[in-house]
C-alpha cells in the first residue's frame, strides 16, 4: 500500500517505491494509481528512464505535471521538466579526486567500474562517464558505457545499485585482475557491497573506492574509511522544490522551468 501524508502545504502526498532499482513494472502500477485518484502532480526518480516514458506520455495526457527527480527521463522531454544534479559533473568531481589522491599511482591504476544495469540509463552513463573524464580517460562515446579504451580499465559491471550486487560485482572484477586498486561505483550501497568483497580476501586496506550520492549511511562510510569519497547530492531539496512546484502548478496552472544554461532544474553537487 502506499504511504500517504498531509505536508504543511495542505496538499496530499502518496509515496510509492519499487522491490529494488531497475523495477519498472512496479513504477508502472503507481501511475497508474495516481491518474486514477486525480492526482495534479508526479514526482518520479525513473528505476528505467525508458521503458516508463509510455506510462508518463498517458499522465501526462491527463494533464498531470510530471517532474523527474535525480534522473532524468530518455528523452528528457518526456518529463515537464528534471530537477536533479550534474550526473556528470558528480561523476567528474570524484574522478578529479581520485587522480590526486593516487598521484603518480594514478598512471598505473587498475580501476573497476561498477554501474548500474545493462540499460545505460541517464544517471548511470552521466556518472560514469564523467569519472573517467575526471580521471583523465578519454570516454570515447560520452552517451555509452564501456567503449573507451584506456588499458588501465579492468571492466564494468552493475549492481542494480545495492549492496548485493556490488559485493558480486566485485567479486567478478576481482576474478578477472586480483589486483584491482581503484573501484568507482555508481552509488553507495554498490560501494559497501565492494568493500565486503575486498574485505573477504583482504584488500579492504589498499583498494581506493569512490562513489556518488552522499546518503546518510554512504556519508557515515566516507568517516569510517569503507569509501574513499563520495559526490554529495541534495535528493531532499529535489523532492521539496519538486513538491512546491506541482503545489503552485495545481493552485496557477504554471509549471517549473530549467535553470538558466542548463536543459533541467540544478539542484548542485
Amino acid at each position: 500500500m502506499p504511504k500517504r501524508r498531509r505536508p504543511p502545504t495542505g496538499i496530499e502526498l502518496r509515496s510509492f517505491a519499487g522491490k529494488i532499482d531497475g523495477d519498472n513494472d512496479s513504477q508502472v502500477a503507481a501511475i497508474e494509481n495516481l491518474i486514477a485518484a486525480g492526482a495534479k502532480g508526479i514526482l518520479i526518480t525513473a528505476n528505467d528512464s525508458r521503458a516508463i516514458v509510455p506510462a508518463i506520455g498517458k499522465a501526462r495526457a491527463k494533464g498531470v505535471l510530471v517532474i523527474a527527480l535525480d534522473t532524468p527521463l530518455d528523452p528528457p522531454t518526456a518529463a515537464d521538466v528534471t530537477f536533479a544534479t550534474d550526473n556528470f559533473n558528480a561523476g567528474e568531481l570524484i574522478g578529479q579526486w581520485a587522480l590526486k589522491t593516487l598521484g603518480p599511482k594514478a598512471a598505473s591504476a587498475k580501476i573497476a567500474m561498477l554501474d548500474l544495469s545493462v540499460n545505460q540509463v541517464s544517471v548511470d552513463v552521466g556518472r560514469d562517464q564523467g569519472f573517467l573524464k575526471g580521471f583523465g580517460i578519454d570516454p570515447g562515446n560520452p552517451a555509452k558505457i564501456g567503449d573507451e579504451k584506456d588499458a588501465r580499465i579492468v571492466g564494468h559491471d552493475v549492481t542494480a545499485g545495492n549492496e548485493e550486487g556490488g559485493r558480486k560485482a566485485m567479486e567478478n572484477l576481482l576474478q578477472k585482475d586480483p589486483g584491482i586498486s581503484l573501484v568507482y561505483t555508481i552509488n553507495e550501497p554498490a560501494a559497501a557491497g565492494a568493500y565486503e568483497a575486498l574485505r573477504s580476501v583482504g584488500r579492504d586496506k589498499d583498494v581506493l573506492i569512490v562513489s556518488v550520492d552522499g546518503g546518510c549511511p554512504g556519508v557515515r562510510n566516507v568517516k569510517d574509511g569503507v569509501i574513499g569519497a563520495t559526490s554529495m547530492q541534495f535528493p531532499l531539496l529535489m523532492a521539496a522544490k519538486g513538491v512546491e512546484a506541482v503545489k503552485k502548478f495545481a493552485e496557477t496552472g504554471t509549471k517549473p522551468q530549467p535553470s538558466p544554461g542548463h536543459d533541467f532544474f540544478n539542484t548542485g553537487v
